[in-house]
């Protein structure tokens, strides 16, 4: 063979050589794009994973959906590997120095999520997250029979003091304010934007389809001349239903019934995006709100905490109110939820089942959507002549520096039309031997107790701030508290129900200032404390607490 004959067929295996590899390339190709094109994935997302983030994302897939589907053994929710829910770690409030730290100052929190969300993992049969436990939101969560307002101001004022169950030395003080419930013969119309999360994490029964069912009982309290609007996000955001009239029922479940789960998280986008169609229709003297339903999981765009807050900041000053509804399990973002709840001149709540979407929607739909008063914070003065040591149960993340109690600029929290606010102080009296914390005395000056206060009764002085929804400026109110104690069995039910439910928060937070609290003393408590109990939310509580000790042992 020549030289010549020699190169062609040399050049004529290499050819074949290289159409075998490419017919073999061709079909491994095609048959991963199939794969891929199955599992719901675009070319864009095939291009920016490699095979492991792939096979790892087709694992989660295939969890979609499970909702209340029996677990066969093949996924477990309490697997730290599937269950990425997260909270923020609450540092709990400790004994100050009356004499040293005469002032506490705090916002006011009607939020009840911490509740039903603990709810839910007791009925779950699991102890809940201690970062879920925020106590003053389940005191909270529960309505007190305080009296109606009768003055000047949309709120009435009430307060008991008794020994502390958990502490005999101690003395518990319940402070509890009461709404003014509004005229609803006379109620101004509502500009509703619901914004809807329908990214891919929402598929689960107890997410999206919840969703569904708890705003069409919504859309039962509303009137013709309330305006809904829906606005969606997934991997963009965009308007699924323009400004409608609520009496049009038909077309906004017809909108609500279309929605389908899947893609990304743009939640920064969305929340613009809603902003925008609530200032667009913005009812003036009315009551404009957004109402954000999701599990918190934002993944693209604007979507770290911190940006979300300032961009929630930012919106809060067009007199646009916010509500935050969470949903789900498994990736809940909690601490996130609380953050833009707190930002957004807002309430909070969890709907973990139907029955809580009637609470939220029906039974307390007034209450949770028109707000009577904005930016209410609490100032304390204690007179260390009856008070050595005192701590706030609960509302560590709602605390305010004193100075913030005068300042205008400061944001605080929102009371709703017939909303009650209860909140507890536990206090070492002045006589006690109790070793407190103190600071080193001070070089350069001396704190001295007036005479005023050594002869007076008064064991502390309320100090009350709030703006009317219309208003920039705030009223300040005072009241003086007497020293006036009652024994523990002759207190209200409002008095020993929201001690137990303080109690049982400490326990699940596993607080080192529970003492001597027990479940049976949480529940001989709150079993002798139901009162009427309309709805049965206290009769439940008791038998939560029996779960929780159940599920501790």
């Amino acid at each position: 063979m020549n030289t010549q004959m020699l190169k062609i067929a040399i050049l004529f295996l290499i050819v074949n050589i290289f159409a075998c590899n490419t017919s073999q390339d061709s079909g491994k190709t095609s048959t991963e794009s199939l794969l891929i094109e199955e599992q719901g994935y675009n070319a864009a997302e095939q291009e920016r994973m490699d095979s492991k983030e792939i096979k790892d994302k087709m694992s989660i897939d295939d969890l979609s959906g499970a909702g209340d589907i029996p677990n066969n053994g093949n996924i477990d929710e309490t697997d730290p590997d599937f269950n990425t829910e997260e909270y923020d770690k609450i540092t709990e409030n400790e004994f100050l120095d009356a004499k040293q730290n005469p002032l506490s100052t705090f916002s006011i929190d009607v939020d009840n999520a911490s509740y039903s969300n603990v709810r839910r993992f007791l009925m779950n049969h699991q102890l809940p997250d201690k970062g879920a436990v925020r106590i003053e939101e389940m005191i909270n969560y529960f309505d007190y029979d305080y009296p109606e307002p009768t003055g000047e101001h949309p709120f009435s004022f009430n307060t008991e003091i008794s020994d502390c169950p958990w502490n005999k030395e101690n003395k518990l003080i319940h402070i509890g304010l009461q709404g003014k419930k509004l005229n609803y013969n006379d109620l101004k119309p509502s500009n509703l934007v619901f914004l809807l999360d329908v990214s891919g994490s929402m598929e689960d029964e107890n997410k999206l389809p919840l969703l569904r069912k708890s705003f069409k009982l919504l859309l039962d309290e509303l009137s013709q001349d309330d305006k809904v609007s829906i606005v969606v996000y997934a991997g963009a955001a965009g308007i699924v239903l323009p400004p409608t009239s609520a009496s049009d029922k038909k077309k906004i479940i017809s909108a609500l019934d279309n929605l389908q789960a899947g893609g990304s998280t743009a939640g920064g986008e969305g929340i613009l995006l809603a902003y925008k169609t609530a200032k667009e229709a913005f009812i003036k003297d009315g009551n404009n709100r957004v109402i954000l339903a999701t599990d918190g999981d934002f993944n693209v765009g604007t979507s770290s905490t911190s940006s979300l807050v300032e961009l929630i900041e930012e919106k809060r000053n067009d007199d646009i109110y916010l509500t935050i509804l969470g949903f789900g399990m498994g990736n809940y973002k909690d601490g996130r939820m609380e953050q833009i709840s707190n930002a957004g001149n807002g309430n909070y709540f969890y709907i973990d089942n139907i029955k809580e979407a009637e609470k939220v929607f029906v039974k307390e739909m007034r209450a949770n959507l028109f707000t009577i008063a904005k930016d209410v914070k609490i100032q304390i003065e204690f007179n260390p002549n009856h008070v050595k040591a005192y701590r706030l149960i609960g509302y560590e993340n709602r605390m305010l520096a004193k100075e913030d109690f005068d300042d205008d600029k400061k944001d605080a929290g929102e009371l709703g039309a017939g909303h009650t606010v209860t909140a507890l102080y536990e206090i070492v009296p002045a006589n006690s031997n109790w070793n407190v914390r103190t600071a080193d005395e001070l070089k350069y000056q001396t704190t001295t107790v007036t005479n005023n206060a050594k002869n007076s009764n008064e064991i502390m002085t309320i100090k009350f701030r709030y703006k009317p929804p219309k208003s920039n400026t705030s009223i300040k109110i005072e009241h003086p508290i007497l020293n006036t104690l009652s024994k523990l069995n002759e207190t209200s039910n409002n008095y020993r129900f929201s001690a137990a439910v303080a109690g049982f928060g400490m326990i699940l937070r596993d607080s080192k200032f529970k003492g001597s609290v027990s479940f049976k003393m949480i529940t001989e408590l709150a079993d002798h404390a139901k009162g009427t109990d309309e709805n049965a939310y206290r009769t439940e509580f008791v038998s939560l607490v029996k779960t929780a000790e159940l599920l501790s042992k």
